[in-house]
């Protein structure tokens, strides 16, 4: 359950996880807890409220505690990976449902859904999810489960409008769940304008060292859907080890610094890019020549995220050979760590991606900007 009483501010919730300690050495660092299974008391129930820890470790307890902290919710889930958490919520419905999905949206998802959703006996649309009027016209009143947002949709950064969409999957009795990896609780709270669920893959920004994957889910309010997607997780097994957990825990513990310098660096990138003659297109919902930006200044505070992409005068193997001639930048998969990341996404994807192939998406990271920049430059000329 969210702790009701904790009422401080998210960058303190996250620096103190909470306030809490361990009462038995009174240590400011949680203790990890690695056991399997838990005694019964004697009237053969369980006093401690853990029965196995597929379903109920107390190392998960301050992660999940911390969450429905930071994103204004009833409960949360921690999972085993962001696919995990993303793909539970699908599994949740039941076989004939219908959902939709955005056209631009994380791609692992994007082909789970194509490939193992709709032979299970799911009924996936996909919708442009920035227009309004394609999202009313494709939600089917009560035969419409489910609507799937991600904004800032990777790796286009999209943006939809989470409340207006909210009231149209409500009106039709759909559920509305949100990706929101990469504005994370402290830019977006999806669940205070309107949404069901919110998912993170924790694995990014909120662990934010590259060295742990997991995922989470938090809901809004706790109903029969939750309770199957709780069943979902604690049957399937789809559970991070507890040494993830703690160690998700502390990375959190300095998000709102990560997540601040990360956004800072990418406004400075986007602006100074989209000046250069070698760049088509700088896309960032930052910028007020974005298309989506008067709906990110309206639903996102504090920033507008740390990523970005840009599309590279040339084509496709300009592209690939910017990349490969920077020297700062890492040429590496996933977004959210400390370090700052480059990639070609359409070679990544493959066939039937809607990234155009002289894109390159940039993780920006919490290097000096002005080195991050200058990286890039090095590397246009040889484009």
């Amino acid at each position: 359950m969210a702790n009701k009483t904790y009422n401080y501010s998210q960058q303190t919730a996250l620096a103190q996880a909470l306030g809490k300690i361990d009462h038995e050495t009174q240590g400011v660092v949680l203790p990890i807890h690695v056991a399997t299974t838990y005694i019964r008391g004697a009237d053969n129930t369980y006093p401690s409220g853990n029965v196995y820890s597929r379903a109920d470790n107390p190392t998960y307890k301050p992660v999940e505690q911390l969450l429905c902290q930071l994103e204004q919710g009833d409960q949360a889930l921690l999972f085993g990976s962001g696919m995990a958490a993303a793909t539970a919520v699908f599994l949740g419905l039941k076989p004939g449902d219908h959902v939709l999905a955005p056209v631009v949206m994380y791609w692992s998802l994007r082909n789970w859904l194509l490939n193992f959703a709709t032979d299970w006996g799911l009924n996936v649309e996909f919708v442009d999810m920035t227009d309004l009027q394609q999202v009313s016209k494709a939600i089917q009143t009560n035969k419409t489960k489910l609507v799937w947002l991600e904004t800032p949709g990777n790796p286009m950064w999209t943006i939809s409008d989470i409340a207006a969409i909210s009231e149209l999957a409500h009106q039709a009795g759909a559920y509305l769940a949100v990706d929101s990896t990469c504005a994370t609780p402290l830019l977006t709270q999806p669940l205070t304008l309107g949404a069901d669920i919110v998912m993170h893959s924790a694995t990014k920004y909120l662990n934010g060292h590259s060295d742990v994957i997991a995922g989470t889910l938090i809901c809004k309010t706790d109903n029969d859907y939750w309770q199957r997607i709780r069943a979902v997780r604690a049957q399937g097994g789809a559970v991070p080890s507890p040494h993830d957990a703690a160690q998700l825990l502390r990375g959190m513990r300095t998000m709102h610094l990560r997540v601040r310098e990360a956004c800072t660096n990418a406004m400075f990138l986007a602006e100074q890019l989209q000046q250069h003659p070698q760049i088509v297109e700088v896309l960032y919902p930052g910028l007020p020549s974005f298309s989506g930006h008067e709906t990110a200044r309206k639903q996102m505070h504090g920033g507008y995220g740390g990523m970005l992409s840009i599309r590279v005068k040339g084509g496709e193997k300009a592209a690939v050979h910017l990349a490969a001639n920077t020297k700062l930048w890492k040429r590496a998969t996933s977004l959210g760590g400390v370090e700052s990341l480059i990639e070609h996404r359409a070679s990544v994807e493959g066939q039937g991606t809607p990234c155009p192939p002289d894109l390159l998406r940039l993780s920006a990271g919490i290097e000096d900007k002005h080195e991050l920049l200058n990286d890039l430059l090095q590397a246009l000329p040889k484009a």
